[in-house]
């Protein structure tokens, strides 16, 4: 492990500039999306177009993930992560002045690719911190991404009220991302203290980073993509819902989305204590459990309050799953294969995504929009089947893993 009197605080280093990445896109894609309906007026969107541009964000992301593979194994996950958000404030220029709509699509196209890139690699990041310290601290890494992007939607909020225009309000957004992601980068793990660090020579002397068993891959694959599944269905339709189906107002419908991610900051800036004292299983089946009765809460509210009440109450426990995934993986491999590894799971997260769109959506289109929460009300109750896979006490190595089919 790391030496506490000389790479501690390297270690605290780096923690503190993954949670600013992770605030940073949070932050920045909280500002992109909630100014689409000034983009959807600018460039005479349709809805259509509107769902083409999150899903054509979505599939880059994929692009960019494995972009991010690439570039960590020839240099390191700090290098991905730095070009990531260097890219992101890039495409934030290219947003603010884009002359029409041709050019908006090319470059959030070039956002999606971005995306990936971050997703990917803040989590290698997080991964290798983690292992660094030697106990659960992953959780409070997506708490900064929640925490970012509640500040992002703040944001575009008050530059509304006082009549910012679009194109300051996105370039102004998309210099914070390039002066934070840019002074805190260097603060990064480099190669020598990430990929070839000490904590993963350990771990590879425990467990030789050959080959990760598939089924165990496509397992953790697909709990992250029921999880952001789940996630990406209230952010697109929770105020579809609280308006269309139980008629409330729209300030009312937009109480949904803000009491699941205030439930959701909250649930993962305690998660790293839960993991740390009850282990990994048994959070992720509460976790998946409450998720569950909140939304079948949702499902069966019978008026807006009812229905606010229990996206409050599945934001507590849902949003702490993805993170356990990436903490199961990183016990799996180590160094480059960490890197490599860590990419191609996060794909999932973009699978999840255009299912968590496209399929609530159908459902909704061909019933009604009840009938569409029905859909991430079965894989929260799915999710709980899952948590056996996990491992039934908290470790960030794998020299002291005990088998993940072992009861608990």
């Amino acid at each position: 492990m790391f030496e506490p009197q000389t790479l501690n605080p390297l270690l605290r280093g780096a923690r503190v500039a993954n949670s600013v990445a992770f605030a940073l896109q949070g932050f920045f894609l909280a500002v992109i999306l909630t100014e689409l309906p000034q983009l959807k007026d600018k460039f005479e969107l349709t809805d259509g177009l509107i769902v083409g541009i999150v899903a054509l964000i979505s599939l880059l992301a994929g692009v960019g993930s494995i972009t991010a593979e690439r570039i960590a194994l020839r240099w390191s996950s700090r290098t991905a992560l730095r070009i990531g958000l260097g890219l992101i404030a890039a495409t934030g220029v290219g947003i603010a002045f884009a002359p029409n709509m041709i050019v908006v699509f090319l470059v959030l196209g070039i956002y999606g690719i971005a995306v990936g890139i971050v997703d990917a690699g803040t989590n290698m990041q997080a991964v290798f911190i983690q292992h660094g310290y030697g106990r659960f601290v992953l959780s409070s890494f997506y708490a900064a991404w929640s925490a970012g992007s509640i500040v992002g939607a703040l944001t575009v909020s008050a530059f509304e009220a006082v009549d910012v225009p679009l194109w300051a309000s996105i370039l102004i957004a998309a210099a914070v991302v390039l002066v934070a992601g840019q002074a805190f980068g260097v603060r990064l793990l480099g190669s020598r203290e990430a990929e070839a660090g000490p904590a993963e020579t350990e771990i590879a002397e425990a467990v030789p980073p050959a080959s990760v068993p598939v089924r165990i891959f496509l397992v953790f694959g697909v709990v992250i993509a029921l999880a952001f599944a789940i996630d990406l269905a209230v952010g697109n339709w929770s105020a579809l819902y609280l308006k269309e189906e139980l008629l409330s107002s729209p300030s009312t419908a937009a109480l949904a989305l803000a009491a699941y991610q205030g439930a959701s900051l909250l649930g993962r800036l305690t998660g790293d204590l839960w993991v740390r004292r009850f282990g990994p299983r048994l959070v992720v089946r509460v976790a998946a459990a409450v998720g569950a009765v909140g939304l079948a809460i949702v499902v069966g509210a019978p008026g807006p309050v009812t229905a606010i009440i229990g996206f409050l109450i599945a934001g507590i426990g849902l949003p702490i799953i993805a993170p356990l995934c990436f903490s199961e993986a990183g016990q799996l491999t180590s160094g480059r294969g960490l890197d490599a590894l860590i990419a191609r799971l996060n794909l999932f997260n973009y699978a999840g995504t255009l299912v968590g769109g496209a399929v609530v959506g159908l459902v909704s289109d061909a019933f009604n929009m009840r009938a569409g929460f029905t859909i991430p009300l079965v894989f929260a109750v799915i999710l709980v089947g899952f948590a056996k896979v996990f491992h039934p006490r908290a470790t960030t190595s794998a020299a002291d893993v005990q088998p993940a089919n072992e009861p608990a």
